[in-house]
């Protein structure tokens, strides 16, 4: 352990890694990034950024439903995010009469303002490192599960002793693959309301054909506000709760951004693997990515059918299909950005350098020697199981009876125990909400794509029971109605009545009910053949892991190591950039309302545009958010981001708010895997465009009004 400390100690006052890579964590940006960060334009200092003695930027970011992020833009608690993160809440509060998701909302007053049920954002209060005390005793000779249930006991104490108010959380995560540990003190406020958000052909104007794309004319963004009780502390939802004081709100600058000018990223990464060995990416690449791409390809041609032909259809399954379609052109980005950059060959010319150190340092080859083999050939030895639970898990979610019968038997199991009672009434509540956006038609279209995909997969690991039901019927479809039409887990109004009333015959139906049946005999396959298989070597990967990354610390003492995002807290810099394709095309690094209007289709599901704003464009009447005539959308930047970055606050060199992340370019998405400087940007919407939509269309100035505007001076 004295040795890990010193090898940390070492880190801090290494050269960094790159320009523009990496996930930092807050606390530690004074001794690793303040240097970098300043000669790249940044005119604040580290504590000025975090800072757990006076107010600082921390103090305005949340989490935002623990999937995005959140930045409080006023003193009376007004939340900004991304419009897919607020999605949800837009969708649940729609109807076939109030389609907010189609027209938007806005909140003209507070009392206007509309509660979310299991909404919540949470703000860190401070980071302390807790590495010595959850490792205690902990050393490489434990097996590995003996070496987690100390590690697990070791955390649960430090927790204990945690000094904090009795309404703050606190949590520690692992760092590094488990070789550093982080404390977490937190705020969670679950009264979070839906303060306005705009239509759906702006928040989410080129819907799937542009997403993961650049350019970008996208308005991603929606408002909420943070409600707590008169005392300003955290409390469930009351009508007599007051909008939140904050520590911190952030400025707004209206200037814009410039071709090299300093940004930041701050939020909740979620999660990231930039340190895997070249076997694990080559997977990635050309095995497990491409299956899931192909079963996605199917789902969503199922839905999409209906959707575009049925309006209510569109607003039950918008999310759920946004969803899906979100990894799975992701992938397929990731896919090309990892071939076009040649990132396997990348990793085994890094491996080499590595094994080149590694055995001319004879202490370092006495503790590492094997470790990289050894995970290399772990990896294969994963590769048909990997496959098999891609299959299994990418199929299977997709066909809602098959959640269904999932939820009921995980309840059933917990009938005879103590927290039973409280258990059902939690199911009620979310089956009435689930059936709400469940529709039978177009679950067994569902079913029957995904079953044909599940029967054909390569894997060898398919469920006796599914081929003797299909070699019945020899057709998918007809499968699919003769099973739907028999299945109790299928009758929507059955399912709620015996779930309030008699959830016992559901538990008995588990074992006689034809759906019920096989879905239990594909979920029964896999968790008896498959799982403990998988999780054995998994188990071997992550010891493997955790020792390769020490090594790597280790071997490269020139080099500094930020650790892989894992839903905390981090910040990630860079510049105002544009960037040339693969196949060379050059990318400007703003993006405005003219291309807006040149993409612009009548009536179609992903280009239409509201008439108010083509008639704010044809009159150039865009107040005092345009530049010279013409209206800002969108700017790309080098920052490191992902998934949990949706809603991240983009800030100048100053701190002051002047975009909102919301997306990678394609080719770029394999920045989770490899990040490459080349072509590794992040998208972000243009806070005066926000501004503009919220003021000039939407008519609700009032919210501006509560923000602070600058107009910070920039030098160069």
């Amino acid at each position: 352990m004295k040795k890990l400390s010193i090898i940390f100690l070492v880190l801090l006052f290494s050269i960094a890694v790159r320009a523009d890579e990496g996930m930092w964590l807050p606390q530690l940006l004074e001794a690793l990034n303040e240097k970098r960060m300043k000669s790249l334009g940044m005119k604040m200092d580290a504590s000025d950024i975090y800072n757990v003695n006076k107010e600082s930027l921390k103090d305005a970011i949340v989490s935002f439903g623990g999937f995005c992020t959140g930045e409080v833009i006023s003193d009376q608690g007004l939340v900004l995010t991304n419009h897919h993160c607020g999605f949800d809440a837009i969708q649940n509060h729609s109807t076939l009469d109030h389609n907010f998701i189609r027209d938007g909302f806005w909140a003209k007053s507070n009392a206007e303002e509309l509660p979310n049920a299991g909404l919540f954002v949470t703000f860190i209060v401070r980071i302390e490192d807790v590495t010595d005390a959850v490792l205690k005793n902990v050393n490489n000779s434990l097996a590995e599960n003996m070496r987690q249930s100390l590690v697990d006991r070791n955390a649960k104490q430090r927790l204990n002793e945690v000094t904090k108010e009795t309404y703050q959380g606190a949590f520690i995560r692992p760092f590094f693959e488990g070789n550093k540990y982080y404390l977490f003190i937190t705020e969670t406020y679950n009264d979070v309301r839906l303060v306005g958000a705009p239509p759906s052909s702006i928040g989410n104007f080129g819907k799937d054909t542009d997403n993961w794309m650049w350019p970008r004319h996208t308005g991603d963004f929606s408002m909420f506000r943070i409600y707590a009780g008169k005392d300003n502390k955290p409390a469930s939802y009351s009508p007599d709760n007051v909008p939140y004081r904050p520590k911190k709100s952030l400025s707004i600058a209206m200037n814009g951004m410039k071709e090299g000018d300093f940004t930041m990223i701050f939020g909740f990464p979620g999660r990231t693997t930039e340190y895997l060995p070249s076997e694990a990416v080559n997977q990635i690449m050309t095995v497990n990515d491409p299956a899931k791409i192909a079963i996605r390809d199917k789902a969503l041609a199922a839905i999409d059918k209906y959707m575009r032909s049925d309006e209510a259809i569109k607003i039950q399954y918008a999310s759920k299909y946004a969803g899906i379609s979100n990894a799975w052109k992701k992938w397929q980005g990731e896919v090309l950005g990892l071939t076009n950059t040649n990132a396997v060959g990348k990793k085994q010319k890094y491996e080499a350098e590595y094994s080149r150190l590694l055995n001319n340092n004879p202490a370092l080859k006495a503790n590492y020697g094997t470790v990289l083999g050894q995970l290399n050939e772990a990896y294969k030895k994963i590769k048909n199981f990997a496959l098999t639970r891609d299959y299994y898990l990418e199929t299977t979610s997709k066909i809602e009876l098959f959640q269904v019968v999932q939820r009921i038997r995980a309840l059933g199991s917990k009938k005879n125990k103590p927290e039973y009672a409280e258990a059902l009434i939690a199911e009620i509540k979310w089956m009435d909400n689930y059936l709400k956006e469940m529709n039978l038609t177009v679950d067994k279209d569902i079913f029957a794509a995904m079953m044909q995909l599940y029967l054909e997969q390569p894997s060898g690991y398919i469920a006796s029971r599914a081929k003797e039901e299909y070699a019945k019927f020899k057709d998918y479809k007809t499968w699919a109605n003769d099973l739907y039409s028999k299945t109790i887990f299928a009758d929507q109004q059955k399912l709620k009545d015996l779930l309030s009333k008699d959830p016992g015959k559901l538990f008995e139906a588990l074992t006689t009910d034809q759906g019920a049946q096989l879905v239990l005999s594909i979920s029964n396959l896999y968790d008896n053949e498959v799982a403990p298989e998988l999780n054995k070597i998994q188990t071997s990967i992550n010891q493997l892991q955790r020792l390769y990354m020490k090594a790597q610390m280790d071997v490269f003492t020139d080099k500094i190591f930020y650790p892989d995002a894992n839903s905390t807290l981090r910040v990630a810099f860079g510049n105002v950039s544009g960037y040339s394709s693969p196949t060379g095309k050059k990318y400007e690094y703003y993006t405005y309302m003219d291309g807006l209007m040149e993409k612009y289709k009548p009536g179609d599901y992903e280009f239409d545009v509201p008439e108010k704003l083509r008639e704010l464009y044809k009159k150039k009447d865009y107040g005092k958010y345009g530049s010279n005539g013409k209206m800002p959308v969108c700017f790309i930047a080098s920052n490191h981001t992902t998934g949990g970055n949706s809603g991240s606050p983009a800030l100048d060199a100053h701190g002051n708010l002047v975009g909102l992340n919301f997306d990678r370019v394609w080719e770029g998405t394999m920045s989770d895997v490899n990040y490459d400087p080349s072509i590794c940007r992040n998208i972000m919407v243009d806070i005066r465009y926000i501004l503009f939509i919220v003021d000039k269309f939407a008519g609700a100035g009032h919210l501006v009004n509560e923000m602070k505007l600058v107009y910070p001076k920039k030098t160069y």
